[in-house]
């Protein structure tokens, strides 16, 4: 019995002395991958900025500006990243860059910034991505216009009405022709729906009917003028 007791200690001890193995570790699936653009130099990752923004590469945007990317380079006509981001109407570029803290009142080499681009274009999803980085309304396009004014002779309902009812834009700003918002969607407008629309969006709003051009005319006149009866029916009422 002695014996027996003696030999379960042995082995009872030999399995005691013998090294547990530790289980190999598993790769996490949370291990950051390092960045493939910070080897660059800043001056190859600004132009990769630039060249990202322009296709619309949003992911290749966003590792460029955490390897460092300065985003407010400038291309040959003087337009930065978000600057190029509103003009190709690339919205998730766009929050990206504002995200990083770009600048949307930098002027370009005709006095545009992204804030003056989004009138253009008329991108709504732009333009809400655009006011989160507090643009300067006051700030003038090269015809003296604000952001309204190229929204209302392109037609751009949608814009027009999103500015008018979100941001605090002088809506009878008058640019270096004479004309206001209000005037540019009659005198250049097509009469139809979308400058229907404006025309109300605009009345109702506030602007102000009585402003003329350097002719003397007001929005009115121009619009029996041009025959644009459904306008005439607005104004009058408004």
């Amino acid at each position: 019995m002695t014996l027996l007791v003696v030999a379960i200690l042995l082995v009872a001890a030999g399995c005691a002395s013998t090294p547990q193995k530790s289980p190999a570790p598993t790769p996490s699936s949370t291990t950051p991958t390092a960045n493939p653009y910070a080897s660059l130099s800043s001056a190859d990752r600004d132009r990769a900025l630039l060249d990202a923004t322009t296709s619309g590469d949003a992911t290749k945007v966003s590792q460029l500006l955490d390897a460092g990317a300065d985003t407010e380079t400038r291309d040959a006509r003087r337009r930065t990243p978000l600057l190029l981001a509103v003009t190709e109407d690339h919205v998730d570029v766009a929050r990206a860059l504002v995200r990083a803290g770009a600048d949307p009142d930098a002027l370009d080499h005709q006095h545009d910034t992204p804030w003056l681009v989004t009138g253009v274009t008329g991108s709504v999803p732009m333009a809400k991505v655009i006011v989160t980085a507090k643009p300067d309304l006051t700030i003038e396009n090269r015809f003296g216009g604000l952001a309204d004014i190229p929204a209302s002779e392109r037609g751009h309902a949608d814009y027009v009405e999103y500015v008018v009812e979100n941001t605090d834009i002088d809506i009878d700003h008058v640019n270096d022709l004479g004309w206001t918002a209000l005037l540019e969607a009659v005198i250049l407008g097509e009469g139809t729906e979308r400058w229907q629309r404006i025309v109300r969006t605009l009345v109702e709003a506030g602007a102000d009917t009585s402003i003329r051009d350097p002719k003397g005319l007001t929005a009115l006149q121009h619009a029996r003028t041009r025959g644009f009866d459904e306008i005439v029916t607005i104004l009058e009422e408004g």
